[in-house]
């Protein structure tokens, strides 16, 4: 930087014209200001030193001096070429600005660069990331000739809005596909709570010839096995990416954290926390400081959000709510309260739903119901399902009827469909003695076809997910499970009768 201005220096003492040279090298370092200042300069720029700028400011922001630069482009009378177009419409999808967008558009189609396929997926690409998925499919199929990016922009635009199904029948239909493609379908599993497919779209990838995961794929994939507690493929993805150089990447080791963090593997998560060191970001702690609330580590999660306070990290919603959680596990209703009012006096952080869902759950754990019922009378927000499920949940240990009901009453107006909320209800009134409500109840759920759904489990062998739910005949194994079972029930049928003629046999079955 300092050569190039000692030459620009120069150039002025000597009247000697270096402002294009300069120009251009000022664009590869990147410091965009100078060089517009030297763009400003050129008597007449061309179409060129106009897409250079154009194309400076699309990859790093800001953006907008990018229709700026159109306008005036146009208006000296330098025609945009389709590179021109291909870099706005990237800028239009990164300022969400559809008007913009579909002017560039009519422009682009005057011009007659129509039949150019990257502008072309360039401008796919800009329609589906603005949500107009429409207009992105209509352009795609008018395409006589498309590219993997094409065909990558639409399925990414179909994941984005939820149709994952419609992403899965393009991609099934693609006659290449690149990592891109591969990651943009775990991404979108993953993102909208399909983690199984996530995780077995991304084993069907390994399985491909000629394409290796990046580490997008990675930082996709691994949130996909923190959720399934995939922890054997989880390791296996781990090793991958310190093989790769990916665990640089701060989405990488935050998503490898997680994922050791919510497969149960507190100690592991822990070693990856130390190693990404002073590299931590408030991520890295919230995931750290959730995890040991979960694992009932509740001293040691607190204890970390005070490190993570001396090292001048800001918390944020997350970390308040893994606190709160810890305070829950640990019952420590008093510390809880404090913190809970220490979000919004000392860090300017207004409690949401999730922080008045962990008050209510501390404060019921605890057996203060009623003041759990208070604050969610006070709330400044409707309160959600998970707010009264928590209530009614701390109802069921405490016997608590007459706030149940008027938890279990909300509930049903949340969600109807919802079986469990007339089961815990049903168990209260039960232990209550109160079989009318158990009867009305029953008849409630009978009038309304609500039924228990069959309960599953996920076990992970072999490098694969399987999922199991009651009386399950689907596996394609499911003849050697229920015989293997079958077996297992027989013996321990027959070590049953036997400890129950031997009791000095039934101590020592226990302790062996």
């Amino acid at each position: 930087m300092n050569q190039l201005k000692q030459i620009h220096a120069r150039s002025l003492r000597k009247d000697i014209d270096f402002t294009k040279f300069l120009f251009t090298k000022l664009l590869e370092i990147p410091n965009i200001p100078y060089a517009h200042h030297l763009f400003d300069l050129i008597p007449n720029p061309t179409v060129f030193h106009y897409n250079k700028l154009i194309q400076a400011y699309s990859s790093h922001g800001p953006y907008h001096p990018c229709l700026s630069l159109y306008t005036q482009m146009c208006f000296r009378g330098c025609s945009p070429d389709q590179y021109s177009f291909t870099f706005l419409f990237a800028v239009c999808a990164s300022l969400s600005s559809p008007c913009h967008g579909q002017t560039l558009h009519s422009h682009f189609v005057k011009s007659g660069f129509e039949f150019d396929i990257f502008a072309l997926t360039a401008l796919v690409d800009m329609y589906a990331k603005l949500g107009l998925l429409a207009s992105a499919c209509q352009l795609f199929n008018e395409m006589t000739v498309k590219d993997v990016p094409a065909w990558n922009s639409v399925i990414a635009g179909y994941a984005r809005c939820g149709d994952m199904e419609g992403a899965y029948e393009l991609f099934a239909a693609m006659p290449s596909r690149n990592v891109i493609s591969w990651t943009t379908m775990i991404s979108g599993y993953s993102q909208h709570g399909q983690y199984q497919k996530a995780l077995d779209t991304f084993l069907e990838m390994e399985r491909a010839k000629g394409v290796r995961p990046n580490e997008v794929t990675i930082a996709s994939v691994l949130p996909a096995c923190a959720n399934l507690g995939a922890l054997k493929i989880g390791q296996r993805i781990d090793v991958y990416s310190r093989k790769k150089g990916y665990f640089g990447n701060m989405f990488v080791c935050n998503a490898i954290l997680e994922m050791y963090s919510r497969c149960g593997s507190i100690d592991m998560a822990k070693r990856v926390f130390d190693e990404i060191g002073l590299n931590r970001d408030v991520c890295s702690w919230n995931s750290m400081i959730m995890g040991l609330a979960v694992h009932g580590k509740c001293n040691e999660a607190l204890q970390l959000f005070q490190d993570m306070l001396r090292e001048g990290i800001a918390p944020d919603n997350v970390t308040f709510v893994g606190v709160l959680l810890a305070c829950t596990h640990g019952g420590m209703v008093v510390r809880g309260r404090e913190l809970f009012q220490l979000m919004e006096q000392n860090f300017s952080i207004i409690p949401k739903l999730e922080h008045y869902g962990c008050m209510v759950d501390l404060l019921g754990r605890a057996g203060e119901s009623h003041e759990a019922y208070d604050l969610i009378q006070s709330m400044p927000m409707q309160p959600d399902s998970v707010v009264w499920g928590a209530l009614l949940g701390a109802c069921s240990f405490y016997h608590h009827v007459e706030l149940a009901e008027k938890a279990a009453e909300s509930l049903f107006k949340l969600e109807p469909w919802n079986p469990g909320n007339y089961v815990i209800l049903s168990n209260i009134y039960a232990s209550a003695g109160k079989w009318n409500g158990v009867a009305k109840l029953r008849k409630m759920m009978k009038d309304g076809r609500i039924t228990k759904a069959a309960g599953y489990s996920f076990i992970e062998e072999g490098g694969r997910i399987h999922k199991f739910s009651v009386e399950d005949r689907l596996h394609p194994r499911c003849v050697e499970i229920y015989a293997l079972l079958d077996e297992v029930s027989a013996i321990m049928k027959l070590l049953g009768n036997t400890i129950d003629l031997d009791c000095s046999f039934e101590e020592s079955w226990i302790m062996g």
